[in-house]
Formats: structure tokens, C-alpha cells, sequence
């Protein structure tokens, strides 16, 4: 984080911007939970004003809660485009630890929970919708190229099937590979032994 500042300034002006309206519910995030970076520590900062500013707007009719989830998928700054373009571009994937989880939810999901507090809103909630969790080297088994679930085998070759075939292709013959197999030399269960080699190069 090259300009700390800033996102401290930037978190706490649209904090206060938004706390003018009627019913307010902050957008958080799973890494406000025990941060351990200065992102994570600006978004609790964030839902503490939010819980705490109900406090100068009791005389009013104002109320603001917070919504907390973790990734979002579909949405425009989702991990998935972002770890696609890195393992496209030959760029080590930012995972610092191969045990690192994260909570999931899609985009549709997410809306529906900023949405739904606002029926109960009475102000200072912390509203943590239950999804599922994954843990990120998961996420990226699924998103690496693998074209396993397309692959069958044959007598003397592998067939790997199109991902698209408007032309009218269906299957091949041949039994289905299993999940997450590649076939790569240094795996192969086919050798050619030095004095193989030596009779096709017609070496004595």
C-alpha cells in the first residue's frame, strides 16, 4: 500500500457522505474479521462508524447497519477476471498461504443481502449472511485449464473433445479420463529405453 492515507481518507469521506440518508447499510467485507493489512483495518473502521453514528442519529430517523460477506462472483472487481488474467499472463497468483479461505457469494446472493436488512433495519446491526467457504488453491484447481471432463482414452491415443460444437459434434469412443488428469512426459507410463532407441537409429 503505497498511499495509506488515502484510503483511509477515501473510506471515511464516503462514510460520511452516506450517513445523511434515511436507512443506510455499509458494504463490508470478510477481511474485517481479525484484519491483518491496512485494507482489512480501514473496512472495520468503517462498520464501527457506521454502528456508532446511530448514536448522534437516535433523534432522528436515520439508521445505519452494516452488511458483511467475502467474494463476490460476477462483480466487476471479482478475483475470478483478476486470477484468470494473472495465471494467462504467466504471473505468480498472490496466495501467501496455501490454508487461506474465503467466504463466496454470487452476485445476485450479494444484492439480495444488502437489500433484505433494510425491512428489520433498527440500526447498528452487523448483518453476516450464512455462504459457503472455499479455500483459494481450490478456487484456482477449478479455474486452471483442465480438460479432463473432455478427455477420453483409446487404444494409442487421447481424444479431447470441443468445449463448443455447433457443427453437430457429440462424443468419441473410448473410456472417460479421470478428474484432473494430464498426460505429460515426465508422467507417462510409456518409456522408450535406450537400447529401443538405439535399434531405431540403427546404432549397435
Amino acid at each position: 500500500m503505497r498511499n495509506p492515507e488515502v484510503l483511509c481518507l477515501s473510506t471515511g469521506s464516503r462514510t460520511g457522505w452516506l450517513a445523511r440518508t434515511f436507512l443506510v447499510a455499509a458494504l463490508s467485507t470478510d477481511e474485517a474479521s481479525s484484519p491483518n493489512n491496512l485494507y482489512g483495518a480501514t473496512k472495520i473502521a468503517a462498520d464501527k462508524l457506521f454502528v456508532a453514528a446511530n448514536t448522534y442519529t437516535q433523534m432522528q430517523e436515520t439508521r445505519l447497519a452494516v452488511v458483511r460477506y467475502g467474494y463476490v462472483m460476477g462483480s466487476r472487481g471479482s478475483v475470478v477476471p483478476f486470477f484468470q488474467q494473472k495465471m494467462a499472463a504467466g504471473v505468480p497468483l498472490p496466495i501467501n498461504d496455501e490454508r487461506r479461505t474465503r467466504f463466496w457469494i454470487r452476485l445476485p446472493k450479494a444484492v439480495q443481502c444488502v437489500v433484505d436488512p433494510f425491512d428489520l433495519m433498527a440500526g447498528g446491526e452487523l448483518d453476516v449472511p450464512r455462504i459457503p467457504s472455499m479455500k483459494l488453491v481450490g478456487f484456482v484447481e477449478v479455474i486452471s485449464p483442465d480438460y479432463s471432463h473432455r478427455t477420453f482414452r483409446q487404444d494409442d491415443r487421447y481424444v479431447v473433445t470441443p468445449t463448443l460444437a455447433e457443427w453437430g459434434f457429440t462424443t468419441v469412443d473410448g473410456d472417460a479420463a479421470p478428474v484432473g488428469f494430464t498426460y505429460r512426459s515426465n508422467t507417462n507410463d510409456l518409456w522408450l529405453k535406450p537400447i529401443e532407441l538405439r535399434a531405431i537409429l540403427g546404432i549397435g
